[in-house]
Parts: structure tokens; C-alpha cells; sequence
């Protein structure tokens, strides 16, 4: 849904991040992210001299090989070595607690360490559905386009509607996907007119 039309302004800044799921030839998963930072104006570095406007002042890069249960195999790149400390991690639940104290302080990255929250974000989105689209395809299920079952088949494996219930607007007990997917847990208006009923 779009913004309201700003009041009027000038850009400053400029940080655009994109992230990208891959499923690798050997069965693995990469998950790439790419950060970049720019100016409006120009500005003067000590290391680097002059930075046109418009111009990366961060560009950085960084990867996580992933197997099908998360746990993490590789880490590039090579100009961070110390992210390579997350390898062996698995991304679940206290992921960014653990690589903090991996790569947190001095022996990280700000910027890169930031990634890492929506990094673990898209592996889920990257690896659950290519997860459960295989097993639907191997089980013969019908192809349902229009419908929600492969997200309904993703949520279920975390545990269904009990566990998703209330953790975001999607699935707020009065929406319509509680409605439709979980009547028994709806909460909303017709709901309680029904209940009343009884």
C-alpha cells in the first residue's frame, strides 16, 4: 500500500538492500544479500577522497550456503573472515542472539550483521516453500493456484494455527485468514454472533 504524498523534501540518503534465495544444483540454498549506501551530495573520505553523489559509500555483499534445515555451510565473503564464525549456526529461533555473539562488536560488521535478521528472514521464505512444493509434488497433490495451500502446508509445519495465531496482522484471531483457515480459533464478529447463538 503506498505512502501519503510527502510534504516537501530533499533526499539525503540512500540505503537499498536486496536479497535474493537461491536453490543450488547440489541441493543447497543460497541466501545473497547486497547493501549499498549513497549521498545526495558529495563528500570527502579520508581513505577514499572524493565520492561523487550518487555513489556507493558502502557496497557490500555478503552470502549464507544453507542446507534444508538451516543450519549454515559457507559464509562469503572473504573481505569479512570473521563471518565465516557462522558457520555451523542453524537458523531458528535465537539465530540472531547466537551470531551476535559470533560476530558481534568488534569482530563484525554493522552493516553486514544487520542483513542478517532479513538474510534468516528470506531463507525461510526461500527454503519452507521449495520444501513443501516438493513434497506436495511427490505426494501427487493437485496443482491449487488461487488457493493458499502451500502457505497453509508451510504454517502447519510451524506448528499450525495454535503457533501463528496473533504473530502478525495476517494472522490476527478476528482476520480473515484465521476465518477461513482456522474457524475455531476466529475470534472476530461473527464469531462471537455465533457463539451467542449456541
Amino acid at each position: 500500500m503506498p505512502l501519503s504524498q510527502p510534504a516537501e523534501r530533499e533526499r539525503l540518503h540512500t540505503r537499498s538492500i536486496e536479497i535474493n534465495g537461491y536453490h543450488r544444483a547440489d541441493r543447497q540454498y543460497d541466501i545473497e544479500a547486497h547493501l549499498t549506501d549513497s549521498k545526495s551530495t558529495g563528500q570527502t573520505n579520508y581513505d577514499r577522497g572524493y565520492i561523487e553523489p550518487g555513489e556507493a559509500i558502502h557496497d557490500m555483499w555478503l552470502r549464507l550456503t544453507l542446507d534444508e534445515q538451516m543450519h549454515i555451510k559457507a559464509v562469503e565473503p572473504a573481505a569479512a573472515p570473521n563471518f565465516a564464525r557462522l558457520v555451523g549456526l542453524r537458523i531458528k529461533s535465537g539465530f540472531l542472539r547466537d551470531a551476535n555473539h559470533v560476530v558481534g562488536g568488534t569482530v563484525g560488521c554493522t552493516h553486514l550483521s544487520e542483513l542478517l535478521q532479513q538474510m534468516a528472514t528470506t531463507a525461510y521464505q526461500t527454503i519452507d516453500p521449495a520444501r513443501a512444493r516438493r513434497e506436495m509434488h511427490a505426494e501427487g497433490a493437485p496443482d491449487e493456484r488461487g488457493s493458499d495451500a502451500l502457505d497453509k502446508r508451510i504454517t502447519e509445519k510451524w506448528g499450525g494455527g495454535n503457533r501463528m495465531l496473533n504473530t502478525c496482522l495476517a494472522y490476527d484471531a478476528n482476520g480473515p485468514l484465521v476465518k477461513r483457515r482456522w474457524p475455531y480459533l476466529y475470534t472476530g464478529p461473527e464469531a462471537v454472533t455465533e457463539q451467542a447463538a449456541e
